[in-house]
């Protein structure tokens, strides 16, 4: 097809460079999900596009998943948070990737949510039969305050502990008390994730930092390069911050009692992280 008379000829394209970083950001997902238990649950995942991630301190493209329960009522709270990071590559393909990606995390936080109610059922049935045997109150407060946050969820757990009764399960024992191995138990099973951004962006990166910890340890000890004061020093920290992150002590959530946290973790990962790199 010839050009109209007169119409200037369209320039060829030169090399392509990398997107702007404002083009970096795809569209996020917000959407309620009914639990197994009859529980709901808002889930929001947000393309933060390019940032610097403080604890790499290398630029990356950050998704943040969050998830919320009880959604829309007064006992709301964020149960679940976590941050992706993917490369921080500028290009719509890859923020064809992202929104692709995107897509799957949704369906993965739903496979979340149900093992943490799964989890949280079980504990409920352990504290309300370490209540009828001991009467501890210590127990009795938990599984209360559990009921007025997860109603559905105490429902479910008692109402198979009444199954388990009247098919004549037989209870097994508590397990002994054993030192938690950090190397073992990488992912903080309770976290209490604050409505403020900035102090959630703190807790999320403490528990990053618990993780990544965890498995350079791993790596260290099948390289046997891991002392015994290394494993000690390690286990406190991370012990300390788990309960500071269930909630265990509320004075620690602000923010110069998280960064103190986070900067004590940060030292001994890279500590750590150093010993496995001259491996």
């Amino acid at each position: 097809m010839s050009r109209p008379p007169g119409s200037a000829e369209s320039p060829s394209p030169g090399p392509v460079g990398p997107l702007d970083r404002r083009l970096c950001q795809v569209v996020g997902l917000n959407q309620n999900y009914v639990s197994a238990s009859g529980t709901l649950y808002h889930v929001q995942i947000e393309d933060r596009g390019p940032v610097l991630d403080r604890v790499t301190e290398t630029e990356v493209r950050r998704v943040n998943v969050i998830a919320y329960a009880n959604y829309g009522e007064p006992n709301a709270r964020i149960v679940w948070g976590r941050d992706y990071d993917f490369p921080d590559v500028r290009s719509h393909e890859h923020n064809r990737f992202v929104s692709d990606r995107i897509q799957e995390l949704w369906a993965e936080s739903r496979t979340v949510i149900e093992e943490k109610e799964r989890r949280m059922v079980a504990r409920l049935k352990g504290l309300i039969r370490e209540y009828y045997l001991t009467k501890r109150e210590e127990a009795k407060r938990e599984f209360e305050d559990a009921n007025a946050l997860f109603p559905f969820l105490f429902s479910k757990a008692w109402r198979e502990l009444k199954g388990e009764k009247a098919a004549g399960v037989v209870e097994a024992p508590p397990p002994p008390p054993v030192n938690e191995r950090v190397e073992e138990a990488p992912e903080p099973e309770e976290v209490l994730y604050p409505l403020d951004l900035e102090l959630r962006e703190r807790v999320l990166e403490i528990e990053r930092i618990i993780i990544e910890l965890a498995g350079d340890l791993r790596r260290l000890k099948a390289a046997g390069k891991a002392d015994d004061i290394l494993l000690q020093t390690c286990r406190k920290l991370v012990s300390r911050a788990k309960d500071s992150l269930a909630g265990k002590e509320p004075s620690e959530f602000n923010t110069k009692r998280l960064d103190v946290m986070r900067n004590s973790l940060m030292t001994t990962w890279r500590q750590v992280h150093s010993r496995l790199r001259d491996t």
